[in-house]
């Protein structure tokens, strides 16, 4: 599968869709999720054109790597969400719910998240 130039995080990321900026860096760029499943969920996306966490620890270099999972440690920090709890979520593929063909990281916080996974 290739990168889709047009999927809607890349749109953000060329400022053709607006977000609500939460943090940027020179690898990531953090905002508020358009429909939340938690009090506080933000979404963390890498500035480079990959598809899945599969591609992004395949083909990112250390420095993206280092520099995407250090934004996502920041922004749980800057939030106050270290000392009651987050949870950080990547999905990939049609059988774990992947929407948008553009690695993300979902962090949640601010209530207690229940389950890890339904069981149905």
């Amino acid at each position: 599968m290739s990168y889709d130039e047009n999927n809607i995080f890349a749109k953000i990321l060329r400022e053709e869709i607006p977000c609500k900026k939460v943090y940027e860096n020179e690898y990531a760029l953090a905002f508020h999720d358009i429909n939340p499943q938690a009090k506080l969920h933000i979404l963390v996306i890498p500035k480079g054109k990959y598809i899945s966490f599969a591609d992004f620890s395949k083909n990112a270099s250390k420095d993206e790597i280092e520099g995407f999972f250090k934004a996502v440690g920041k922004i749980a920090e800057e939030q106050h969400l270290v000392k009651n709890g987050y949870r950080i979520l990547a999905n990939h593929g049609v059988n774990a719910g992947q929407e948008v063909p553009h690695f993300h990281v979902h962090i949640f916080g601010n209530q207690t998240l229940g389950p890890m996974i339904s069981k149905s």
